[in-house]
């Protein structure tokens, strides 16, 4: 039976606050469980309904597990519909981005992307085109955000995401630098060369003023309808695959 405590502990750690004094971040289902269990994330404890255990499978003795009710896991849970299990995974301790990485290969750039959705599904994306990192700028959602965790649908327990000062990350590029814009040069026709940050920006306001500035290139998806903007999840899926298609 969960204590008090533990409650309290663990709903907490849907606030950005909480995740970061603890070190923990919560991770649901059974299968994005799973990715977790078997990548080089820690998850230090999972609770899991009678009716989970079976898709769970058999849980690695160094990982803390206890079977809960319906009723306890729907106290912990920050699912409408819990989806039968619950782990708490540690945070990954802060990795310095390395300038060395960013040549022969291409890195998507989040520029204040603050939907949680939008940022879980473009690390699932990302994942599907074979890319591993991703890079955020200070004001970006929280990558361990539980609804992130959930829109990645697993992904994340295979990404490896930085937090950075993007503005001074463009200016001292040694790589090229493009920015998704509503005009620039056609994604169909830009030159990639090979290497380069892909810069995307904010739903609302499109990449920063500051950021813009050392852009090199700007490009743009070709508009055919009326739409006024594409969803900046949609925009790094079409980038993705453009790259992916060049090779």
């Amino acid at each position: 039976m969960l204590s008090k405590p533990q409650i309290r502990t663990i709903t907490s750690l849907q606030q950005k606050k909480f995740r970061k004094e603890n070190g923990l971040f919560i991770v649901e289902g059974t299968k994005s469980l799973t990715e977790f269990i078997h990548s080089d994330y820690l998850v230090q404890h999972i609770f899991y309904t009678p009716q989970a255990a079976a898709k769970l499978g058999k849980i690695p003795q160094n990982i803390k597990s206890e079977e809960v009710s319906e009723q306890e896991l729907n106290r912990i849970s920050a699912l409408k519909t819990p989806q039968g299990a619950l782990g708490l995974v540690e945070i990954p301790k802060e990795i310095q981005l390395d300038p060395g990485q960013l040549h022969s290969r291409f890195h998507l750039v989040l520029d204040g992307v603050q939907d949680p959705g939008n940022l879980g599904t473009i690390i699932r994306t990302a994942e599907w085109f074979g890319f591993n990192q991703l890079i955020c700028s200070l004001d970006t959602v929280d990558a361990y955000n539980p609804k992130v965790v959930q829109a990645s649908m697993g992904s994340l327990a295979r990404m490896r995401i930085y937090y950075t000062d993007i503005e001074r990350l463009a200016a001292n590029a040694t790589v090229p630098v493009f920015g998704a814009v509503l005009n620039g040069v056609s994604l169909y026709d830009a030159d990639f060369s090979g290497e380069g940050l892909i810069v995307l920006g904010n739903e609302g306001n499109g990449i920063s003023t500051a950021v813009l500035a050392h852009v090199g290139h700007r490009v743009t998806i070709p508009r055919v309808g009326g739409a006024e903007s594409l969803n900046v999840a949609v925009s790094a899926a079409l980038f993705c695959a453009e790259l992916t298609r060049r090779g």
